[in-house]
């Protein structure tokens, strides 16, 4: 008899056996055969690769490097697609950018690897590709990437032609004897000049217009002759798996469940899983328990081969056990350690606190996670009267210091109080007294309130740059001028192009790292590039400058500035602060002071009169010694941190609102009128 309706459905699910208790294989009722014979494996096992299948002469390590915005995330994913390596659709945009931070600001900020599997000629090749960022605060992460590479695609915009960062990062390629491919992108746009460009290419690199090739990231364009000039042209590591194992950790992250992720770079040898190695640096053992390429995501194999790039993972539970440049060897086969990196020269420091006491544990271990990912950080402990114990942070630049403030909340969820930035300057110490208490001759000063008073000193320094500016001519005359105001003396002037002009400025640090991009940007309609490269130090004219609040110092608020500048900066920052903070019961004097000279002041007016001063009555006498204790005592309206949780709030929305109308305000003045401050939006 047939059976129909929910008979059928009845039937049906009855003879189906149970999701979580039904053996892997086909159903039971199958007939039996190739189906029912069928192997299965894990899907972590089944896409194991064969990395042997490669051997060095078929491995070609490069990075993309390229001005901002010019186009290297958008090839990078054009390179995927075309490779395979991801699945081609509309929603590729910043596939290697998994920071939640550089998808917000659409910037790179961290060096991203992938392998891609190209067959060309017949002959299957793996490509190494690393993104790195184009923003001047992270060339760290683009010299770091460089050493695990043998060549670059050297990005240049149709439209924009040659800009600063663009030659910065040309010659970290030439001195690192990487070679050089030149891609003009944005073929594409209305306005795009690639033989202009070419020309450029030619007169500033001395590459030949030949060896250019024309491209559109965004359309596809001329994608694949990117890869066959990336074959034809990027020479193979010269490594040899018949070595000793010999890799260089060139970066790493860290994992909650899984530890330390280390990417690596094979320099000799092979690895696989339990071999056990050794650091080089902390000379501790490990077991490896896993490795594999990254495409992006992280794609296990079998080992690892000289002359690859992958990551390892090797149980190491502690931050501070993954060194960046640190060399990996094979137990009882000790080998000479690579040279590693020079190491980052902080360019800004900054004070960095919990908004609550509380959560310094929690900011303390979201710091050293994070700085094992971001090793250009320096860290030291640092304690404020006011804001309690935290930290002095030392940051390449500005950029790279929201960038990092962000990571902490996004990625950590912690709250801090950032103090205004300050660059390192040092002082030449003549009292034989301070030179045996420091036991140096020369220290440098990376706080304010470690600044010598000028009797035990014979000279101040003051860290200078060697500042690169591409610009159109049209705008030459005014940054000429905005150069001058900051102190800047022109050391060279080159015409690129009929269009183009390169200047180059030897700059005092601390005139640049604040606002001059953004007046650069201003005065040139957003047309002219800026980049930098440390230049040393140079003798100044330095003072420290103090905010009083009703006769108190107000450390987190002073600062080291040129004494040209001191009255003008003085008055300035006195303004800000009559605007910004909120007014009292009781009148509040804002001064500006250089050790015991007022040069500056502003008056914040009290909401009311003080109506108990005629009174002669015991309470309003002691009304009227209430108000008196509250007007010395700034803690009671000013940026510091109570016991309260109210006033804790209410003193980071100070902070931040403090620190934003002052830089607000600094803008907005005409840039020869602008003054240099220490005074940041957080």
């Amino acid at each position: 008899m047939a059976l129909t309706g929910r008979t059928v459905s009845w039937w049906v699910r009855l003879r189906r056996p149970c999701p979580v208790a039904a053996p892997r294989g086909p159903p039971v009722w199958l007939p039996t055969g190739l189906e029912a014979c069928q192997r299965f494996y894990s899907s972590r096992d089944k896409e194991k690769i064969d990395m042997s299948a490669y051997p060095v002469e078929s491995i070609r390590n490069f990075s993309i490097i390229a001005h901002v915005d010019h186009g290297k995330s958008t090839l990078a994913d054009r390179l995927l697609e075309i490779t395979g390596t991801i699945a081609k659709t509309d929603r590729n945009k910043q596939v290697l950018d998994k920071l939640q931070v550089e998808r917000e600001r659409g910037i790179t900020v961290k060096a991203q690897s992938a392998s891609l599997f190209y067959n060309y000629k017949g002959v299957n090749y793996l490509l190494n590709l690393i993104d790195t960022p184009g923003h001047v605060d992270f060339s760290y992460e683009v010299s770091r990437s460089l050493s695990a590479c043998q060549g670059v695609l050297l990005v240049v915009d149709a439209n924009e032609g040659i800009q600063a960062q663009t030659v910065a990062n040309f010659y970290l390629a030439f001195e690192a004897q990487l070679a050089i491919i030149p891609v003009i992108n944005k073929i594409d746009l209305k306005n795009a000049d690639p033989e202009r460009v070419e020309k450029q290419i030619e007169k500033l690199f001395d590459i030949p217009v030949s060896e250019c090739i024309r491209i559109s990231a965004k359309q596809g364009t001329n994608i694949e002759k990117v890869l066959e000039k990336v074959i034809e042209k990027i020479p193979p590591p010269q490594f040899n798996t018949t070595d000793p194992l010999k890799a260089l950790v060139f970066d790493s992250t860290f994992d909650h469940y899984r530890g330390v992720i280390a990417n690596i770079a094979i320099f000799g040898g092979e690895i696989e899983k339990g071999h056990k190695i050794v650091s080089a640096h902390t000379n501790k053992r490990y077991e490896v328990n896993e490795v594999g390429i990254l495409t992006p995501n992280e794609q296990p194999t079998h080992k690892l081969y000289a002359g690859q790039v992958g990551y390892l993972i090797a149980g190491m539970k502690e931050v501070t056990e993954a060194q960046i440049g640190d060399t990996l060897f094979m137990y009882k086969q000790p080998v000479e350690p690579l040279p590693g990196f020079k190491s980052a020269k902080p360019m800004v420091f900054a004070g960095m606190y919990p908004v609550d006491q509380t959560e310094y544990n929690n900011l303390k271990s979201a710091l050293e996670r994070l700085t094992l990912n971001d090793s250009s950080v320096t860290v030291h402990r640092d304690s404020s009267l006011a804001l309690g114990a935290g930290w002095r942070l030392g940051f390449l630049g500005l950029l790279h210091m929201e960038v990092f403030n962000q990571r902490l909340e996004q990625e950590y969820n912690t709250s801090v109080i950032l103090t205004a930035p300050t660059v390192p300057y040092k002082a030449v110490l003549s009292s034989a007294k301070l030179i045996k208490e420091y036991r140096n001759s020369e220290i440098t000063i990376i706080n304010p309130a470690q600044f010598p008073d000028k009797h035990s000193v014979s000279e101040y320094l003051e860290p200078t740059v060697l500042g690169t500016i591409v610009t159109p001519q049209e705008y030459i005359g005014k940054i000429i001028v905005l150069c001058q105001d900051r102190r800047a003396i022109q050391k060279e002037m080159l015409y690129i192009d009929e269009h183009r002009v390169m200047l180059k400025y030897l700059f005092p640090l601390n005139e640049i790292v604040v606002d001059f991009y953004d007046a650069l940007k201003s005065l040139s309609s957003g047309y002219a590039s800026f980049d930098y490269e440390d230049a040393g130090y140079q003798a100044a004219d330095l003072i420290k400058m103090d905010i009083l609040i009703n006769g108190n110092p107000i450390e987190e608020l002073a600062t080291i500035i040129h004494n040209d500048k001191a009255y003008a900066t003085g008055k300035f920052l006195c303004e800000r602060l009559k605007d910004t903070i909120p007014r009292q019961l009781f009148e509040i004097a804002i001064q500006a002071a250089i050790g015991k000279k007022i040069i500056a002041r502003e008056t914040l007016k009290a909401y009311r009169k003080n109506v108990v001063a005629k009174c002669v009555d015991h309470t309003a006498i002691l009304e009227s010694q209430n108000i008196k204790n509250r007007q010395k005592n700034p803690a009671h309206f000013c940026f510091w941190r109570q016991t309260r949780s109210g006033f804790i709030e209410c003193n980071v929305a100070i902070w931040t609102n403090a620190f934003s109308k002052l830089k607000k305000a600094n803008h907005s003045r005409p840039a020869s009128q602008q003054i240099s401050s220490n005074i940041v939006k957080e």
